[in-house]
C-alpha cells in the first residue's frame, strides 16, 4: 500500500515528511520521494528502495520548503525505479498518487496529441498533466485540480501542489483512505493517521468522492460536485501505536474497507496495467510442464485455494488437487512427476500447513507459498514466496488477506493459462484489463455498507443461516459461513446450491434464513430453481446478486443486495466483500468481540 504525506507549515517540510513516512513504512513500498517549493520554485528527491536511499539523497542534496508531499510507492504502472518514483512533476504541478487510473491510456492519448511528453511508465503522470493543461488554460489551481479530478475512473488518493502557490495542497480521495491533520498555523495529509500522529492528534478523515483544499489555516472539503461538506474533526490515537483503527469501530471494518486499495497493489505486483500482460515470474516450475497442481492451506485460505482450483482448470486447463492442511499432510498423497505444490497462509506460521509443505519438500515437488509476512518460516522453506501486499491484519477474522490471496491465485491462474497456450494474447489482455477494474468496483461494492448493515439487524435474530452458491460461489458461500459463525457465534453451514435437495433442504423452514450468492452468470437459473425450493419451503431468503441477478430471480426475498455488474473472473473477489460486511455488522449487533472472537487466534501455530 502506497503512502501519502503532505505538509503545509512554518518548518523545514522535507525531514518531517520522511519521518512520517518511515510510519507508514508497514504498508510497504520500492520507491520513495519527497517534493517541496523551494524559492519559488518545484523541486524533489526520488530513490529507488527503502527510505534509508531517499535520506542518503536528501543529506547530500537537502531540500528547503515548509510546503511539500512525500510518497512511498508500490509499483503499479511501470517497474520501480527512480524514474517512476513519485512525485510527478509537469510545469508547475507536483503529484502524488495511490492506486490505480483505469482510464489512463485514454487520457495518456488524448494528452500526447496535446503535445505533453511523458517520462515515466505511471498512470499517475496523466494526473499532473492534466491539472497542468487546466493551469496554462488560465484556470486557477483549486479549479484546475477539481476538473483533472473529474476525468479519472479507478480507485485512487491524491495530494497536488502548485508552485504558483504555497499556501495549498489538494487532497482527494476516491477508495484509498485519506486523512487531514489539524495544527496551530499548519496542516497535514496523510494515508492513516499513523503517519500524522508526531504532528498532531486532531483528525479528519476524508470519505469516499471527497477533495480538500488544505492551507495552513484552513480546509475546506467538498464532493465531486463541487459542493461543500462537513466532515467531523476528531481525536486520533497517540504516537505510540503503530496501527489504529482510523474512523473505524473495528480493526476488522477498518480491513474491510482496505481492500481496494490492498487488492490493488497486489493485482499490480504481478500484472502490468500498462501493457495488460501477465508480469514474469521467477518460479521454480514451469506452468507448462506441469500435470498436476497441489494446493493445501487452512481456514479461510483453503477457501481461497478451492476458488484457485476453478480458475486453474477453466483458464489454464491444469488439474488442481486441494485439501485442508490438516488431512493433506496425513493423507500420504502420491506426489506425481510434473507436478508442483502452493500453500497459502495469512502468517506463514500455520502449524498443519507448514507441516504439508515438508511433507511435499520431501517427496521432491517444487513449492510456492502464497503469504502475508515475507519472513515467515513457510515463506524461508519455500523455493518461491509469492507475496499477499495486504499489510498487517489485525482482525483475527480474514477479510483483506482472503481477496489479496484471491488477487494472488488469479494472476498465477492467468500466468498458468498463457504459459500452456490455453489463453490468447487478445484474451490475456482483456482478462488483465477487467482485474484493473477491481478496486473499483470493490470500492463501488463496499458503499452498500448501509443496506448490509439493515439485512444483519434482522440475521442477528436467528441462532442459524444457510449460504448457497455454485461455481465460485459455493467456496464463497462456505467462507461466508465460516465468517459469521467466527466473530457473530451464530451457526452457519455454506453448501453447493445443487447440494440442497440431498439432505440440507430438511432444514428449511420459516426460521432458516438462506443467503445465496448469484450474479448472473450462465448457471443462474440453476441457482433460481434452488432457491424456488427454499421459497416453497418458507425460507427466507437473502439474495446477493447483480441488476440483471435481481430482475431475473422471480422468487420474493426478505432482502436482494445488488451488487455492481462484474465480469466472471471478478466474482469471487468482489462477492466476498458483502458476506464480510454482513458477517461484521452482525457479530456488531450480537455484541461479541469482533476482533478477538473466543477461542480462536489468527495465527494458529499448532496442531
Amino acid at each position: 500500500m502506497c503512502g501519502i504525506v503532505g505538509i503545509v507549515g512554518h518548518s523545514p517540510a522535507a525531514p518531517l515528511i520522511v519521518d512520517a513516512l518511515k510510519r507508514l513504512e508497514y504498508r510497504g513500498y520500492d520507491s520513495a520521494g519527497v517534493a517541496t517549493i523551494e524559492h519559488g520554485h518545484l523541486a524533489r528527491r526520488r530513490a529507488e528502495g527503502k527510505l534509508v536511499n531517499l535520506e542518503k539523497r536528501l543529506r547530500a542534496e537537502p531540500l528547503d520548503g515548509t510546503i511539500g508531499i512525500g510518497h512511498t510507492r508500490w509499483a503499479t504502472h511501470g517497474v520501480p525505479n527512480e524514474t517512476n518514483a513519485h512525485p510527478h512533476f509537469s510545469d508547475d504541478v507536483a503529484i502524488v498518487h495511490n492506486g490505480i487510473i483505469e482510464n489512463f491510456a485514454e487520457l495518456r492519448a488524448e494528452l500526447e496529441k496535446d503535445g505533453y511528453a511523458f517520462t515515466s511508465q505511471t498512470d499517475t503522470e496523466v494526473v499532473a498533466h492534466l491539472v497542468s493543461r487546466e493551469l496554462r488554460r488560465g484556470v486557477p489551481p483549486v479549479e484546475a485540480a477539481f476538473r483533472a479530478l473529474k476525468r479519472l475512473r479507478g480507485a485512487f488518493a491524491l495530494a497536488i501542489m502548485f508552485r504558483s502557490d504555497e499556501d495549498l495542497i489538494i487532497g482527494a480521495r476516491n477508495g484509498p483512505p485519506l486523512a487531514v491533520g489539524h495544527g496551530e498555523g499548519e496542516m497535514f495529509l496523510g494515508s492513516d493517521a499513523t503517519a500524522l500522529a508526531p504532528f498532531t492528534t486532531s483528525i479528519t478523515y476524508m470519505e469516499d468522492g471527497d477533495w480538500a483544499v488544505v492551507r495552513r489555516n484552513l480546509v475546506q472539503i467538498f464532493d465531486m460536485n463541487g459542493e461543500p461538506v462537513e466532515r467531523r474533526q476528531q481525536q486520533a490515537i497517540g504516537t505510540s501505536f503503530l496501527v489504529d483503527k482510523g474512523n473505524h469501530r473495528h480493526f476488522m471494518e477498518k480491513e474491510i474497507h482496505e481492500q481496494p486499495e490492498v487488492i490493488s497493489h497486489t493485482l499490480a505486483h504481478y500484472l502490468d496495467f500498462t501493457s495488460n500482460t501477465v508480469k514474469p515470474l521467477d518460479l521454480p516450475f514451469d506452468f507448462a510442464g506441469l500435470d498436476r497442481l497441489y494446493i493445501s492451506a487452512c481456514g479461510t485460505a483453503y477457501l481461497a485455494g478451492l476458488i484457485g482450483k476453478y480458475w486453474f482448470e477453466r483458464h489454464a486447463r491444469l488439474p488442481v488437487d486441494i485439501d485442508v492442511a490438516s488431512e493433506f499432510r496425513y493423507r500420504e498423497i502420491p506426489i506425481v512427476q510434473k507436478s508442483a505444490a502452493l500453500f497459502i497462509s495469512q502468517s506463514g506460521e500455520t502449524a498443519d500447513t507448514l507441516a504439508s509443505l515438508r511433507y511435499c519438500r520431501k517427496e521432491g515437488a517444487p513449492i510456492g507459498a502464497i503469504v502475508n509476512v515475507r519472513q515467515s518460516t513457510i515463506a524461508r522453506e519455500s523455493d518461491v514466496t509469492l507475496p499477499t501486499l495486504a499489510g498487517p491484519e489485525i482482525g483475527v477474522a480474514s477479510t483483506k488477506a482472503f481477496t489479496c490471496q484471491l488477487s494472488v491465485l488469479a494472476a498465477l491462474a492467468l500466468r498458468a493459462g498463457v504459459a500452456r497456450g490455453k489463453i490468447s494474447v487478445e484474451e490475456e489482455k482483456v482478462l488483465i484489463h477487467q482485474l484493473s477494474e477491481t478496486p473499483r468496483l470493490a470500492n463501488q461494492v463496499l458503499k452498500l455498507d448501509r443496506q448490509i448493515e439493515k439485512v444483519a439487524r434482522e440475521l442477528s435474530h436467528y441462532k442459524h443461516v444457510l449460504y448457497l452458491g455454485r461455481d465460485t460461489n459455493f467456496p464463497l458461500a462456505m467462507e461466508g459461513a465460516l465468517k459469521l459463525k467466527e466473530i457473530s457465534y451464530i451457526h452457519a453451514e455454506g453448501y453447493a446450491a445443487g447440494e440442497l435437495k440431498h439432505g440440507p433442504i430438511a432444514l428449511i423452514d420459516e426460521g432458516m434464513p438462506v443467503i445465496v450468492i448469484a450474479p448472473h452468470d450462465r448457471i443462474f437459473e440453476k441457482t433460481v430453481s434452488n432457491m424456488q425450493e427454499v421459497a416453497a419451503r418458507g425460507g427466507k431468503i437473502i439474495l446477493i446478486t447483480d441488476k440483471a441477478g435481481a430482475a431475473h430471480a422471480t422468487v420474493k426475498t426478505l432482502e436482494t443486495i445488488v451488487l455492481p455488474d462484474v465480469p466472471e473472473l471478478l466474482a469471487p473477489i468482489l462477492y466476498a466483500l458483502p458476506i464480510q460486511l454482513l458477517a461484521y455488522h452482525t457479530a456488531v449487533f450480537m455484541g461479541t468481540d469482533v476482533d478477538q472472537p473466543r477461542n480462536l487466534a489468527k495465527s494458529v501455530t499448532v496442531e
